[in-house]
């Protein structure tokens, strides 16, 4: 807390800064403080009570007519890793108001994309494997019934259709994920056309 420096005050410092009662450390610090306009209560009130009651004045004197002090803090600086996240953050706000304004204008992103999670990928794993499964079942028996029970015969048989039904799997793939894309795309120009 800082006061600022009255008549009073500086007659005190003055007095207290050749007052041989006082330490020397005392006297330094009330010389020191007699040349400047605001005065730390602290160091004020640690002269005040080593002076004699006799020399000093009433606290109330003292303090008559002075008034706080106040200052200003310093802005606190930002540091550039906080200045960078709060650019990232702040264009990432501006994107998604940007987005929510546009939203009845652009067509809408599927964010669907396939294998996104583990429950898809085990799923079309698994769908895979009991196709090739089947598709090699197949043609083993139909090998089989071909070929007199040839064990060479029913085993590429059974390859031969692993390979076919994996060529079917891979066809309905392509087709599914082209008709996402169509759909998607369509709904663009749909909106377009509204517009």
């Amino acid at each position: 807390m800082v006061v600022s420096a009255t008549e009073l005050i500086q007659s005190f410092l003055s007095t207290a800064s050749e007052d041989p009662h006082l330490t020397p450390e005392l006297q330094q610090i009330a010389s020191d403080l007699l040349s400047q306009h605001n005065v730390p209560y602290k160091s004020l009130r640690a002269i005040w009570f080593a002076s004699q009651s006799t020399t000093r004045p009433t606290l109330i004197q003292l303090f008559s007519g002075s008034d706080f002090v106040f200052t200003t803090p310093k802005p606190r600086h930002k540091s550039e890793e906080l200045k960078a996240r709060l650019k990232k953050l702040e264009e990432l706000a501006d994107k998604k108001a940007y987005a929510e304004l546009v939203k009845d204008i652009t067509p809408r992103k599927d964010d669907s994309e396939p294998f996104s999670s583990y429950k898809d990928q085990l799923g079309f794993g698994l769908h895979v494997v009991v196709t090739m499964f089947t598709g090699y079942l197949v043609g083993y028996a139909a090998f089989r019934a071909l070929f007199n029970h040839s064990p060479v015969m029913n085993v590429a048989g059974g390859l031969l259709g692993l390979v076919g039904a994996m060529l079917v799997e891979t066809l309905l793939f392509i087709i599914r994920t082209s008709n996402q894309d169509s759909r998607s795309s369509a709904s663009a120009s749909e909106l377009k056309k509204n517009q």
